[in-house]
């Protein structure tokens, strides 16, 4: 197991994502980026990149057209993806599956250094003849993806860990586990607390008082109704809306004046989180009782929540990932598909945004990515790697 120092990474003329993706996760990651970061940037200036890390901790790096024309007229292209891993740290094994294919297992294999590795592939291997390619590799996507909000809104100067220029980005292409399809959707998720707010008395006398607790059964039943004339979305179906706790009354003896309900939101384009709490405040108040006050909040968050997003599966960029992983592994690879976890894909929505990767996020035995067997096929690296190549080499060569 690494102690978290960044091997040197082997001097080569050709990048080798399976090589790369070896060394990348031993390097534990889930408590600090520090050494994954510096590894990161060492290969890139080991294979002739420029990189750099920004105040939010992205590690950047950009490839453009040789004429500035060219440059400035083509497709801004972004590759992103993220460093971190969740906890716990699993080590590194290099392993066979029952079908005898080799495959890596250990944090981060898939979640998301195996899709790391097939971006630094298309990264270094691209030349490109028009517009430009950024790489851009967020540390803290499985927390509360700073990085990536200062990718899209940018800081300014008075920013306490210093100013960041947002990324220059037509088209986005995110590195997730995916099993080389070609995701284009995904759901939001939102959080917060209703709070229905009372008057206090005894029980003896409830009529002197507002129950909240009382109220709680049409709240409820409001939040049960929210959805019932909610459009499914033809790729993520209907949005979910979910009640995940509640609490209610300080004694026995007292007519309660406050309760509250959390709730878990599953929401589908074109919802947004605050057409989302606007939505919900006014279903409940108008399901309640007028002498009980209602107020919806969201969970405080540094960073906007993971919106759903999704983009037109006939636009160019999807067709590019697409065409390139069905010429790479045949059928069925290139399926255009939902992605089935909320990701950082979100933040740079409306662009066209594509997510991709090798691995899975569970497979027919149960959990992948975040789970104990976490792995990623070695196959399935190169075939993600070269997908990447010749994506980038439509789009931008």
């Amino acid at each position: 197991m690494s102690d978290g120092s960044p091997p040197s990474p082997t001097s080569t003329t050709e990048f080798d994502p399976v090589g790369f993706l070896a060394e990348a996760v031993p390097i534990a990651s889930h408590e600090s980026v520090d050494g994954m970061r510096e590894f990161l940037v060492e290969t890139l200036v080991d294979h002739g990149a420029d990189p750099w890390v920004d105040n939010a901790g992205n590690v950047r790096a950009t490839r453009r057209a040789s004429d500035a024309g060219a440059a400035a007229e083509g497709p801004q292209l972004v590759l992103d993806t993220h460093i971190d891993t969740v906890p716990p740290h699993v080590r590194f094994e290099r392993d066979t599956d029952d079908r005898g294919r080799e495959v890596f297992r250990g944090r981060g294999s898939c979640d998301a250094k195996g899709p790391l590795a097939a971006l630094l592939a298309g990264f270094l291997a691209i030349e490109p003849a028009r517009g430009a390619v950024t790489l851009a590799v967020s540390p803290d996507e499985e927390t509360l993806s700073t990085g990536a909000d200062a990718l899209v809104r940018g800081r300014d100067a008075d920013h306490p860990d210093g100013p960041v220029e947002p990324v220059d980005g037509d088209l986005f292409l995110v590195g997730e586990p995916t099993d080389c399809d070609v995701c284009v959707a995904a759901r939001g998720r939102f959080e917060g607390t209703l709070t229905l707010s009372g008057t206090a008395a005894h029980a003896a006398e409830p009529d002197s008082g507002v129950n909240a607790v009382a109220a709680l059964e049409d709240a409820l039943a409001a939040i049960r109704r929210f959805d019932a004339d909610a459009e499914a979305h033809p790729m993520l179906g209907a949005p979910t809306l979910v009640p995940t706790g509640v609490t209610g009354g300080e004694a026995t003896n007292q007519v309660p004046a406050a309760a509250t309900i959390t709730v878990d939101r599953r929401s589908v384009p074109p919802e947004t989180a605050e057409g989302f709490r606007a939505n919900l405040e006014a279903a409940v108040r108008a399901a309640v009782d007028d002498a009980v006050g209602v107020e919806f909040d969201l969970t405080e968050r540094p960073t906007p929540f993971l919106e759903a997003f999704d983009t037109d599966p006939d636009h160019a960029l999807v067709s590019a990932v697409s065409d390139a992983a069905r010429s790479v592994g045949g059928e069925p690879d290139g399926e255009v598909r939902p992605f089935g976890a909320a990701t950082e894909a979100s933040y740079f929505a409306p662009a066209p945004t594509v997510v991709f990767g090798p691995g899975h996020l569970a497979d027919g035995d149960g959990a992948v990515a975040h789970s104990e067997r976490e792995y990623v096929r070695v196959d399935r690296v190169r075939d993600a790697a070269e997908t990447v190549r010749r994506a980038l080499d439509s789009l931008l060569g």
